[in-house]
């Protein structure tokens, strides 16, 4: 099946509102400080009620595990300054999935309507999204039966990890974030995908300068093997970035990230089985 932006096949699913204004969850899985959790929430401020809660430090990598781990569950206000304005967020002691269930079932009295995740430091593509906490946050959103969107924009890979954040300009990944979240809003989820895995190149142009893909059956990050060392002592495994253009579909998100410099958005389901 080919794929093309336009026209975009929408579902008629679309999020219905009488004289209330949306309900947006926001998370992440840098951590409550991340300026991209600020920036998710500075781009949609005006478009809803937010709620905006997020692991109190870096968790990525966590995909939607539940980890068990000391003070779990504690939940503290954050104040976030938001377009000048001071809002109040919430840290917690948990992985990116367990601050959504928190969020979810306990932060507030109506559910979300919509659930943003991100914007990301690193990309998620191909076979990278069942490790990420981006997208196990959006998953758990969507367990819960609120669409979501996960947003994911180009960094080093040495960036990844981070809790020192680097200073980054956020204006067109802001942009981004905008345009889906009016978009799906207003016309509800592409075809009957329940989560969008968004991608944003380090270099785009537009926000509009995106393609309709499908998630890349290659891994983007693998590890690196490790020389001969000693086995008693810690290590942790380092990546590095892969891009298999040979094997690599034309429709696929890495392709189009990686090769076409454009932004990818990949409507995802829950099925895995064929």
């Amino acid at each position: 099946m080919e794929l093309q932006n336009t026209p975009t096949p929408y579902s008629n699913k679309c999020i219905k509102f009488s004289n209330r204004k949306p309900r947006i969850l926001i998370t992440n899985d840098d951590g409550i400080l991340s300026p991209g959790i600020q920036a998710a929430a500075e781009a949609v401020a005006d478009l809803g009620e937010l709620l905006i809660i997020a692991p109190d430090r870096q968790q990525t990598a966590m995909g939607r595990s539940f980890p068990r781990q000391a003070n779990q569950g504690i939940i503290k206000e954050v104040a976030l300054t938001l377009n000048g304005k001071k809002r109040v967020a919430y840290s917690i002691i948990g992985s990116p999935a367990y601050a959504v269930a928190h969020g979810v079932l306990e932060m507030t009295k109506r559910k979300p309507d919509l659930c943003i995740s991100g914007i990301n430091y690193g990309e998620n593509l191909g076979l990278l999204l069942t490790c990420s906490g981006t997208l196990g946050a959006a998953m758990e959103a969507n367990s819960h039966r609120i669409p979501a969107l996960a947003f994911s924009r180009e960094a080093e890979v040495s960036q990844h990890l981070l809790s020192d954040y680097p200073k980054l300009s956020w204006e067109k990944e802001k942009s981004v974030v905008r345009f889906w979240t009016e978009k799906v809003l207003k016309e509800g989820m592409i075809k009957e995908s329940s989560i969008l895995n968004i991608n944003i190149p380090r270099e785009i142009q537009a926000k509009e300068d995106f393609r309709i893909t499908r998630q890349a059956s290659e891994n983007y990050f693998e590890f690196i093997p490790p020389n001969k060392r000693d086995l008693d002592t810690p290590y942790e495994l380092k990546s590095q970035r892969i891009i298999p253009e040979n094997r690599l579909n034309k429709n696929s998100d890495i392709y189009v990230f990686a090769i076409e410099n454009k932004i990818s958005v990949t409507p995802l389901t829950w099925d895995f089985s064929i």
